[in-house]
């Protein structure tokens, strides 16, 4: 266990091997699971106010289901999520003819059309994070569906904190990502 700042990182974070392999997974973890993907309270105005901007990347079934639902949904918990087309892929997700699933918030954002990239969650996947009082836990999320990326991740030699620098830098600034390195890498 690391321990950063208000922020406990799992082992697994630095010891594990990972990058996405879109190519053989088709961006599986935006059809799998219970829910859409988690949201900050913060990125929750975001996506109403951006949502008229977003809307020409999304699919017509994704339309149709956040004008029913809403721009996002809130579970029995209490916890905020994307909203799901028949409780199986995000919202916001589009398949390509190829059968791949790309972000349409993303694609809107490559665009130049708004200046939100994505959710962070979807941006920190397979990094779960639990937000306590006092800290955050940073998680792996373990799951088969990832099998290629692990494999990939493996080949290249790439942990899983180095794959997502990018997202983990936008969630807790460039100087705790450099703590981060010194620690595991000891430079």
């Amino acid at each position: 266990m690391i321990l950063i700042d208000d922020t406990c990182i799992s082992d697994d974070i630095k010891e594990k091997q990972f990058v996405c392999n879109l190519e053989k997974c088709k961006g599986a973890c935006c059809v799998e699971g219970d829910l859409g993907a988690p949201l900050e309270e913060s990125e929750l105005p975001v996506l109403i106010e951006l949502y008229d901007k977003i809307k020409p990347y999304l699919s017509p079934e994704g339309i149709k289901a956040i004008e029913e639902q809403g721009v996002y949904v809130e579970d029995e918990e209490g916890d905020f999520s994307t909203t799901t087309i028949g409780d199986r892929e995000c919202a916001y997700a589009v398949y390509e003819k190829n059968g791949m699933l790309k972000c349409g918030i993303e694609q809107a954002y490559n665009d130049e059309a708004i200046d939100f990239l994505k959710p962070i969650s979807c941006h920190l996947y397979p990094i779960r994070v639990t937000k306590y009082e006092d800290f955050h836990a940073l998680n792996y999320d373990q799951w088969s569906i990832c099998t290629d990326a692990c494999e990939l991740g493996e080949k290249l030699g790439v942990p899983v904190y180095k794959f997502l620098k990018e997202p983990l830098e936008r969630a807790y600034g460039e100087e705790w990502y450099q703590k981060l390195t010194i620690e595991i890498e000891g430079k």
